[in-house]
């Protein structure tokens, strides 16, 4: 096991938009493997992301995690709204500025990404050949099928309403519409009704965290027309891991293996028990331990 340091960091995204992270950095000298990491929909750092950047540090790596535009440490306006291709242009600056570090080894680095971010891992990984290795844990393929399946036939029409009514009042001046982004509640609008995604989005955090249980209402929107599995053929060569869950009702374990069927090798599959929110938890050692073992395979050569 290898001992690390983290050092919070900031550094410059598109539009002045500065995007606060962490970077941790093995004790011992020379440039390092390493990996870039982000979170999923409307999710911080904190949220298990950083108890496995640390699990990758001790195994030798160097490891940027960082906060989307508009979530936890990072700047960016309005807060709490999600765009994914505004993510994917911030993540591949992340990516520039991790293969500027001196710790690093720009020539051996890795990207992991996990549900939302699982989805642009793969579009990052089809289209920046810089990505020597990509994992897909959990990942978006069809955000409208994801929206098809979780939304009543009964309510597509107040959702298409909500959806409207949010892009007339910007029109006005007003801003960004917002709705709770888990709720057990089905009278409260929100994007996660699902008992273990309100667990996992209410967990207790670090004291500072910033973090609300609001999303925009146009967020839901761009969820519904993004489609990353298209993206999923020209990942290759570049090496894939993709880690689904047997009981996925969140981004769906059959568009996962789908998805993976279509993609071309290099490529790996494991599968972990329970549902989406599963590797974060209860299969959190066996996700790490896939994940570890494949950027070990592919950016660590001799086992270093």
């Amino acid at each position: 096991m290898t001992q690390s340091t983290h050092h919070d960091i900031e550094f410059p995204a598109p539009d002045a938009v500065t995007l606060r992270g962490a970077l941790y950095v093995p004790d011992r000298p020379g440039r390092h493997p390493a990996i870039t990491m982000a979170h999923g929909y409307g999710a911080v750092k904190e949220m298990a992301l950083l108890r496995l950047a640390a699990t990758f540090a001790e195994a030798g790596f160097a490891v940027l995690v960082h906060d989307h535009r508009g979530f936890g440490a990072s700047d960016g306006t309005p807060r709490q709204d999600i765009d994914p291709w505004k993510q994917i242009a911030d993540w591949r600056r992340a990516l520039t500025y991790l293969e500027s570090r001196p710790e690093v080894d720009a020539d051996r680095i890795g990207l992991w990404g996990s549900s939302y971010a699982g989805g642009h891992a793969i579009v990052l990984g089809a289209t920046d050949r810089r990505l020597k290795a990509v994992v897909a844990q959990v990942p978006t393929i069809s955000g409208f099928e994801q929206s098809r399946r979780r939304v009543a036939p009964d309510n597509i029409a107040a959702l298409e309403a909500a959806l409207d009514a949010d892009e007339r009042a910007q029109l006005t001046g007003e801003a960004p519409r917002t709705q709770a982004l888990v709720s057990a509640d089905p009278a409260v609008p929100a994007s996660y009704r699902a008992q273990d995604a309100v667990d996992f989005y209410l967990q207790e955090l670090p004291e500072g965290t910033r973090w609300d249980n609001t999303v925009t209402v146009r967020s839901t929107r761009n969820a519904r027309m993004y489609e990353p599995g298209v993206f999923i053929e020209r990942v290759s060569p570049t090496p894939l891991l993709m880690i689904v869950g047997e009981q996925d009702t969140v981004t769906l374990t059959d568009t996962g293996l789908a998805a993976y069927n279509r993609a071309l090798e290099p490529k790996q599959l494991v599968m972990l028990p329970g549902g989406h929110f599963a590797p974060y938890t209860t299969e959190f050692a066996r996700a790490s331990a896939a994940a570890t073992a494949f950027f070990r395979s592919h950016l660590a050569p001799g086992g270093e």
